[in-house]
């Protein structure tokens, strides 16, 4: 009885599974595309998607920050009336220096690893679905690695001004370049990579696991609609980044504010002229749980949450358009 039960459902599983791969657009890897143009229309369209989603950025950063819960909307009101809408731009120019290169890096790590792995999969037997999810899965891992080499940096400045006038916190900065001169100044080039464990260990899990997801979530969705084809591309990808974005927002929330707060503390000895004393892991964590438990691990979930399931949305959609229209002819493959 066990025996035959084990067959009905597998024989059940086997033609959603053939539905899933039917139905899903074929893959474009990293040989069929045109690198210029992939990297070019890349950081365009990435451009523009991290200068539509920094206002939520910079109130994550304020709230977690904050030196007592605070919700998002007094949060907001309190920025708006003491330092008027621009201030939800601060870091924008630096930010966006940033993007260009790190996203370069990130989408040929991506690429790279998850073509490399994804044919070795096949090549051992590995099935079409378990190759791609274990791809998707090291690709993410390789990718998020890669790009905060560059990445850091730029979000301990562009983070440091956005903390500008947070309650105190924060050096009188002009700008991403007098930042980078006064954290050299001030910590050397460790002061720029502060956090940078902690980052790795942030967005490497967090990235394996939102690819992995991500696939994951397509074959099924895939396999559930039965139909439509073409017309459901676009739809299924947002449906499967916002459920990645968001598990992998929450999964990951306590090391992103631990991160935040090393990246920005010791920016207000800076402005003093003093010595900034070492910020460590459990010096932070120390911080957190005396100012609020553990709960204060999760200051700005609400904004990262929306930040990060809006960011996977658009971010995957203009990914995976990006590399439509960056795919070779089939003449030139």
């Amino acid at each position: 009885m066990e025996f035959q039960e084990e067959e009905m459902r597998r024989s059940s599983a086997e033609p959603l599974a053939a539905a899933a791969e039917d139905q899903m657009p074929a893959e474009i890897d990293w040989e069929m595309l045109d690198k210029s143009r992939f990297f070019l229309l890349g950081a365009a369209f990435f451009s523009g998607v991290s200068a539509a989603l920094h206002p939520i950025v910079v109130l994550k950063t304020r709230l977690q920050i904050s030196r007592s819960a605070v919700s998002c909307l007094r949060a907001a009101s309190s920025i708006l009336q003491q330092e008027g809408p621009l201030a939800f731009y601060r870091g924008l120019a630096t930010s966006l220096t940033g993007t260009i290169p790190a996203r370069a890096v990130y989408m040929a790590a991506l690429e790279v690893t998850k073509s490399g792995v994804g044919g070795a999969a096949a090549r051992l037997g590995v099935s079409d679905s378990a190759a791609a999810t274990v791809a998707n899965a090291a690709a993410g891992l390789s990718a998020a690695t890669a790009a905060q080499v560059v990445w850091t940096p730029i979000d301990v400045v562009s983070q440091r001004l956005m903390a500008q006038s947070a309650g105190g916190i924060g050096a009188s900065y002009h700008g991403g370049i007098d930042a980078t001169r006064k954290i050299l100044m001030a910590e050397g080039m460790r002061g720029l990579y502060r956090g940078f464990g902690v980052s790795i260990l942030t967005y490497a899990p967090s990235n394996a696991v939102w690819w992995a997801s991500y696939s994951l979530s397509q074959r099924i969705i895939w396999g559930g609609i039965g139909g439509g084809g073409e017309r459901w591309v676009t739809a299924v990808q947002a449906a499967s980044a916002a459920v990645a974005g968001g598990a992998a927002a929450v999964a990951t929330m306590p090391l992103d504010t631990i991160k935040t707060r090393m990246q920005v503390l010791g920016s207000a000895a800076e402005g003093g002229g003093g010595k900034v004393a070492p910020v460590t892991v459990a010096r932070t964590v120390e911080a957190l749980l005396r100012e609020g438990g553990w709960a204060a691990c999760y200051r700005g979930l609400g904004p990262r949450w929306a930040s990060m399931s809006m960011s996977a949305i658009t971010m995957i959609t203009t990914y995976e358009l990006v590399k439509r229209l960056s795919a070779k002819s089939p003449s030139t493959h």
